[in-house]
């Protein structure tokens, strides 16, 4: 598997259980590329969902992905603090300049005082009977689901107070980089 460079531009590409594109980040900027993990930043992207609708996220986001972990984690920069939107996907590969990954529906919103909510059991639910999950797809999401929380309650991975500042800090010193160029 390729190793994205830190500083390139890629793209981010969720898919569905059946094989379908579900959606699109246009730009992303790798802040860290290593075999198992990819740290990137974007802001104002342009994101293309399966029917065609585009719209542009509205903050800077430090994006986490790895591949061992049967999750990705999106930190939402915002003027009240930090959100992260924690998928419930495969783990990662990178392929032709994009993270890929298949989305399993289940989220999990975390707000910046670290409460957090489980979202879209039913989607799953529904998703899980049409597109023929296997049960031991289940157990894995679902394991992975308390992994996430117990992540949460521990301040671990993006989830620790020094990783936003850390990431951010380096987001900034790429853009400075480039407008040097």
């Amino acid at each position: 598997m390729a190793i994205p460079v830190e500083g390139e531009t890629i793209q981010i590409h969720s898919y569905k259980h059946n094989g379908r594109i579900h959606r699109v980040w246009q730009e992303t900027m790798v802040l860290k590329g290593t075999k198992n993990i990819i740290i990137g930043a974007n802001e104002r992207t342009l994101v293309t969902e399966s029917d065609g609708r585009t719209w542009l996220t509205r903050e800077p986001s430090i994006c986490y992905f790895h591949a061992e972990h049967w999750f990705n984690i999106i930190c939402m920069l915002r003027e009240d603090g930090v959100y992260y939107y924690c998928n419930l996907s495969s783990p990662f590969v990178f392929d032709n300049n994009a993270i890929k990954y298949i989305d399993y529906d289940l989220d999990i919103k975390v707000f910046p005082d670290m409460s957090y909510t489980l979202l879209d059991e039913d989607e799953y639910e529904q998703h899980r009977q049409e597109m023929s999950y296997p049960d031991v797809i289940d157990k894995i999401l679902k394991r992975n689901v308390d992994k996430l929380i117990s992540w949460i309650q521990q301040k671990r991975g993006p989830f620790a107070p020094d990783f936003i500042d850390a990431w951010t800090n380096r987001y900034k010193f790429q853009l400075d980089m480039q407008a040097d160029d």
